[in-house]
């Protein structure tokens, strides 16, 4: 039987408890998620992006959140946090102004606007109480492992 020259599609969602183990196994299921679908070289970018959605959910949602990843393409990867939280922050809401000197929050979304190659943002208004939040996503790409000159400098750093 002929070799497969197309992966097919594929997509884990972890659901996560308000606890603050939750970022850290989410981090850790990211990192086993991309090494066994080839993806190890987006392992930096990807955990740095999903690190700052999974503690955000963490911090400001009442409720359970979930992490969802999945294959987009070609050693591509989209990352997505849904969460109870209505409130859309920023560069989600489109303003990428890069915080103050003297700001104590809003750094490490901003390190979303630096890192992901795109990214945005869906309300969700439930029907059913708990339903509603939002959810946030992102996506970042890198070069194939197996390509010629991957390696050392590392896929989906910015240039």
């Amino acid at each position: 039987m002929p070799a497969a020259t197309v992966s097919p599609p594929w997509a884990y969602t972890l659901q996560l408890p308000r606890d603050p183990r939750a970022p850290g196994v989410a981090r850790s299921t990211l990192r086993a998620v991309l090494r066994a679908h080839g993806l190890a070289a987006l392992t930096d970018t990807a955990e740095l992006l999903a690190s700052e959605l999974v503690t955000n959910a963490y911090l400001h949602s009442k409720g359970a959140y979930s992490l969802r990843l999945r294959g987009v393409g070609r050693q591509r990867v989209r990352l997505s946090v849904r969460d109870t939280d209505p409130h859309i922050p920023a560069p989600f809401s489109w303003s990428v102004e890069p915080p103050s000197d003297m700001a104590e929050r809003g750094r490490g979304l901003h390190l979303v606007s630096l890192w992901a190659e795109s990214w945005g943002a869906y309300p969700m208004d439930g029907a059913l109480p708990g339903q509603g939040g939002k959810l946030l996503w992102v996506e970042c790409a890198g070069t194939p492992e197996w390509a010629p000159g991957a390696g050392a400098q590392g896929a989906g750093t910015p240039e």
